[in-house]
């Protein structure tokens, strides 16, 4: 079945679909396609024909000290124009002329803002000019990162729109972005599965016998995505949902992805062998074009070499190194080789290389490491394995490249290190320790996992001794039966770094913004 997350085969939450009565199948798909296109145009903004109009909303990301990316998206081809200053009244504002967009980018468009003053609000508004008229402007803010040693709070979850659970407009769609908002965070870390490129969205989702989860439906969220605007319309439907548009205009972002981007569990060179409901069965040919969508639609800075991981400097406090640990991997398999080599990568050699070195150079407090997988959870692809874990025992396979890692942090005296992901769809804080660790060549770490935002809920996942974790805390016990965004079963956490003892404290929170779990990490002083 598709979607089975680490260790935890994934149940059938999706449930039953239910589709309207058919007379035929061509008929039905006329029909559904036009109510599809129906309901889409119902739920975006409505402009004069003589004029742009900005179809799903603002977005900033990847924001530093004194830079930032802002994203948008047009109806037609227009020239992007951002203004921003400091004052909420647009005072002294700064124009920057962006990029044209067109069909070749899906109307989508980024425009990078250099000269920020640090650590301030800074307010911006997004306009799309043609020849003849300008569409009206949507506003949006962020904190630009300080450049002093003040309190720090930021958050980070992932997975969003899976399993079928799409926008149910009665249900307050993907609710756990209000409660996001509500935190306030200065930065946003999504930690992967930004989309469900290979979920897709039917009207009725059958959640028990008494209850059905009513979704928001649009043309290319009913297949599995196997073009380039099939991938595209993922990121689309997401933007339908007007909690996700708020938080967007409020809250920068540092995206990376996972699997769900492209389609379940996939490496590249993989062949799609037991799932009917591709055509296309080749992930290199799906590759391009989920790649392709995926920088379009996120405010991730463009790169020359199309490369995700990347370096935030979040100022004096906090360094954020996002990794992708898809691009790179060797094939999945059982996981045992003795030795590096081309079948066990993960990182892959220059980005190993790269992440020593940026470690190595950072001079801030902290040095968050966003992971889109667990370290230590054992993660099943069938009989093979998914993440780097594989079972108790030394380190073989995968292990090898993170033993090394864990080896260099030690060998170095690079401390405070903390490694945050998602992926298992359930909130969780484990500790490794050389004490219970088969491998003993490193410092002791910590690891928070968080989400889903807003997909089924299952787990808790099963931790090999390797790197020696140990389950401080975990939301779901063993037992507990699979959930979804119909209950409080959704998750997001935060950061908070104290700009007087640098002391570090994470908390969970639910789709309902409660608190499930606090503990505080203290900041030591660097090896001298």
């Amino acid at each position: 079945m598709q979607n089975n997350h680490c260790a935890v085969r994934d149940p059938d939450v999706r449930g039953r679909r239910e589709n309207p009565p058919m007379r035929s199948a061509a008929r039905l798909t006329r029909r559904f396609r036009a109510a599809l296109l129906l309901v889409e145009a119902a739920l975006l903004p409505v402009a004069g024909a003589d004029r742009p109009l900005i179809t799903h909303g603002v977005a900033s990301g990847d924001v530093t000290p004194t830079t930032a990316i802002i994203w948008s998206r047009a109806d037609r081809p227009a020239r992007m124009i951002v203004e921003w200053s400091e004052q909420p009244d647009f005072s002294g504002a700064r124009r920057v002329t962006g990029p044209r967009v067109d069909a070749a980018s899906d109307f989508t468009g980024k425009t990078l803002l250099e000269g920020l003053p640090p650590g301030v609000p800074i307010f911006y508004r997004v306009r799309f000019a043609t020849e003849t008229a300008d569409s009206e402007p949507v506003q949006g803010r962020f904190l630009s990162a300080p450049a002093d040693e003040r309190d720090i709070l930021f958050a980070w979850s992932g997975d969003t729109c899976g399993q079928g659970f799409g926008i149910d407009l009665s249900r307050g769609g993907f609710r756990a972005y209000a409660s996001l908002l509500a935190v306030r965070p200065d930065f946003f870390i999504h930690s992967g599965d930004n989309i469900y490129a290979d979920n897709p969205i039917k009207p009725v989702l059958v959640i028990t016998n008494e209850a059905v989860w009513t979704n928001v439906v649009m043309e290319g969220k009913h297949k599995v995505a196997e073009t380039l605007d099939e991938f595209r319309a993922n990121y689309r439907y997401n933007l339908l949902d007007q909690n996700l548009l708020a938080f967007n205009a409020a809250t920068p972002t540092l995206a990376q992805w996972d699997d769900h981007e492209v389609r379940n569990n996939w490496y590249p060179g993989q062949v799609i062998t037991n799932d009917k409901n591709y055509q296309v069965k080749e992930i290199d040919r799906l590759l391009p074009f989920a790649r392709q969508a995926f920088f379009e639609y996120l405010p991730i800075r463009p790169d020359d070499q199309g490369r995700i991981y990347r370096h935030i400097p979040r100022g004096p406090l906090c360094d954020v190194f996002l990794l992708d640990e898809r691009s790179y991997r060797g094939p999945n398999s059982p996981n045992r080789q003795p030795q590096r080599g081309p079948e066990t990568a993960f990182l892959g050699d220059a980005q190993l290389a790269w992440l020593k070195q940026a470690l190595l150079a950072s001079r801030a407090a902290w040095k968050i490491i966003a992971a889109d997988m667990p370290l230590g959870l054992v993660c099943a692809d069938g009989k093979h394995f998914e993440n780097c874990a594989n079972g108790d025992g030394p380190p073989l396979g995968r292990e090898l490249e993170f033993a090394d890692l864990l080896g260099f942090l030690k060998k170095n005296g690079i401390r405070n290190v903390v490694w945050l992901t998602a992926d298992v769809h359930y909130a969780a804080s484990h500790y490794y320790s050389p004490a219970k660790a088969v491998f003993k060549d490193f410092d002791p770490f910590w690891e928070f996992v968080s989400g889903p935002l807003h997909a089924g809920a299952f787990g808790p996942g099963k931790l090999d001794n390797t790197f020696g974790p140990e389950v401080i805390f975990s939301v779901r016990k063993k037992g507990d039966k699979p959930s979804g965004p119909h209950t409080k079963n959704q998750f997001f956490s935060t950061v908070a770094i104290a700009g007087q003892t640098k002391n570090l404290t994470v908390t969970h929170y639910n789709r309902d913004g409660e608190k499930i779990w606090e503990g505080a990490v203290e900041w030591q002083k660097p090896a001298p």
